[in-house]
């Protein structure tokens, strides 16, 4: 995967440093809050002697300054900027698991705990990557990351220039394009087999205009509530696991 840019970032809160620390991820140092004592603990400790990576022991407060007060557990990891991967690896990916690709497009994300989730998500059913633009949406930060509780580690993310180009692309790859919409098709009815992406638009405006005209079809979660929108996560979360459910039917 190909490194982006050369800004330190941190990894926060004991899962997501487990996972960082047993990954590949460049790891500068490791934070930990005085006078800690779990296993846990004892976990990140052993797999940082392993690395042979420097230990620093830090009051509580000197970890909530570095974190802006977030519930890092007493744990935080110094690390290189998070890697981005390219389209290629995204393909890569599938075919190393002798899978049709399942892809998800965000389309202007912004907020990084919605990000965080649908890469939990994504890792969990099996995605093999996820597109994101790099301009106007959230990137892989700490806070994705600890949202993710370690799946940023394991599922390719590539940040492109032109998500429509990029969608053009996919479909020229063979790759079936479905999108989200208040009018569409009922989301229990999707056939998620074959090579597909999973278009998912901004929390407050959707799919754009141009990326909804390049998909093949449009979605829809059906409401019979009061409240006729859902979270950007949740709503990725139902149409992610319906795509797993036709890939891996049950008997």
């Amino acid at each position: 995967m190909a490194q982006t840019n050369s800004e330190m970032d941190f990894v926060i809160g004991r899962h997501p440093a487990v996972a960082a620390l047993k990954s590949d991820q460049e790891i500068n140092k490791v934070f930990l809050q005085e006078g800690l004592k779990s296993d846990s603990i004892k976990e990140i400790v052993d797999l940082a002697k392993k690395r042979r990576l420097v230990i620093s022991t830090v009051p509580k407060n000197k970890l909530d300054q570095m974190t802006d007060r977030q519930n890092h557990q007493g744990v935080v990891l110094a690390v290189a900027a998070f890697q981005y991967a390219e389209i290629d690896d995204l393909f890569a990916n599938a075919k190393a698991k002798n899978e049709a690709p399942f892809f998800i497009i965000l389309d202007e994300l912004e907020d990084p705990h919605n990000l965080g989730s649908i890469l939990r998500t994504a890792d969990a059913a099996g995605v093999h990557g996820v597109i994101i633009p790099k301009r106007r949406a959230v990137g892989l930060t700490s806070v994705v990351a600890k949202t993710s509780t370690g799946a940023i580690e394991h599922v390719p993310v590539a940040r492109v220039t032109n998500l429509v180009q990029t969608a053009k692309l996919l479909q020229k790859e063979g790759v079936w394009l479905f999108g989200t919409d208040m009018n569409g098709t009922d989301y229990r009815k999707w056939d998620a087999t074959g090579a597909v992406t999973l278009v998912i638009g901004n929390e407050g405006k959707g799919i754009s205009e141009l990326l909804k005209k390049t998909v093949d079809e449009m979605l829809t979660i059906p409401m019979v509530g009061h409240v006729q929108s859902l979270n950007a996560s949740v709503a990725a979360s139902l149409l992610i696991y319906q795509g797993f459910n036709s890939r891996h039917p049950l008997g």
